[in-house]
């Protein structure tokens, strides 16, 4: 039999990327250990919101946020990172 993985390019970019998703991955389980469910609160939206809902609502905004990047901007999707993230501070912050 014949493993032959030449078809997968790991290059430094893409062993940083999944290192960056690992961390995250890790960093958000301690945070649901340490502070479990995150205290539901009631924001701007008037409603009651979890630590999921406001991720949810932060990830959902982001797909927006570069779909309409690219309809718009064209390929250069950075400042649409940059715009989403802070995106996702103020849902965190005040939903």
């Amino acid at each position: 039999m014949n493993l032959d993985f030449t078809w997968m390019a790991w290059t430094w970019p893409t062993a940083i990327f999944f290192v960056v998703i690992l961390t995250l991955i890790l960093g958000m389980g301690v945070w649901e250990y340490l502070s479990p469910g995150g205290n539901p609160r009631v924001g701007i939206l008037r409603f009651e919101t979890t630590r999921g809902d406001r991720l949810f609502v932060s990830l959902l905004g982001a797909a927006f946020i570069h779909l309409a990047w690219l309809g718009l901007g064209g390929p250069n999707l950075w400042w649409a990172l940059a715009i989403s993230v802070i995106y996702a501070v103020g849902v965190f912050r005040y939903v």
